[in-house]
């Protein structure tokens, strides 16, 4: 596809699918502790076998419920974010969930004083070392720590451009580069995680 061809749909790419899931789960992203906690808890939501507008869905019924940062959470009863899971539609894994939550908030509040931008720190711009630190989180594997990087990468931007797999397999749908470089070059200017999530919707349609 012609290089002109390609930036035409990107633009209607962006013009569809142009906004994160953070966004859509009401999380004004900034490099600050209580959304960077929020998107972690997305992450996790949606990094399991479920619909991602029930994940969504979920993160708002827990910030409503008041679990919005890690020592809240911790502070939760296990059935209290159960019954917040269950409200956002999460029913499948709201038990093994519940138990996940609160332990990932006690190792956040333990080691990080419940702000990962210390997280941040610790990896000091290696994002493979940020990666592994990530999914020492409860519940928040390799799939997870993806989409917590790739919402991120607009507030974190030694992360971009972080394009992962399911990024990747929507540039493939679309007659795209599977190149993260290429990629890159086609997006200009743009925010990379609105990009990356754009990418990633193409490729959870049936």
């Amino acid at each position: 596809m012609p290089q002109t061809t390609q930036r035409e749909t990107v633009r209607e790419l962006l013009d569809e699918h142009g906004r994160t899931f953070a966004h859509e789960a009401g999380i004004r992203l900034q490099n600050t502790p209580q959304p960077l906690y929020r998107l972690l808890v997305l992450s996790v939501l949606l990094s399991t076998r479920i619909r991602h507008n029930i994940a969504v869905d979920t993160c708002r019924a827990l910030y409503e419920a008041g679990m919005r940062d890690a020592r809240r959470m911790a502070e939760a009863t296990w059935q209290q974010r159960v019954d917040a899971l269950g409200k956002g539609g999460y029913r499948r894994y709201d038990e093994s969930t519940s138990t996940q939550l609160g332990d990932g908030a006690e190792l956040l509040r333990d080691k990080y004083k419940g702000d990962l931008r210390r997280m941040r720190e610790a990896a000091d711009g290696d994002i493979d070392a940020l990666r592994r630190l990530l999914r020492e989180v409860p519940g928040l594997g390799p799939v997870g720590a993806d989409i917590f990087l790739r919402e991120a990468q607009g507030v974190w931007p030694e992360a971009a451009p972080y394009l992962d797999a399911k990024a990747l397999q929507g540039a493939r749908r679309l007659g795209l580069p599977e190149d993260e470089k290429a990629l890159a070059r086609l997006m200009g200017d743009g925010d990379p995680a609105v990009f990356a999530a754009a990418l990633v919707r193409v490729a959870l349609e049936k």
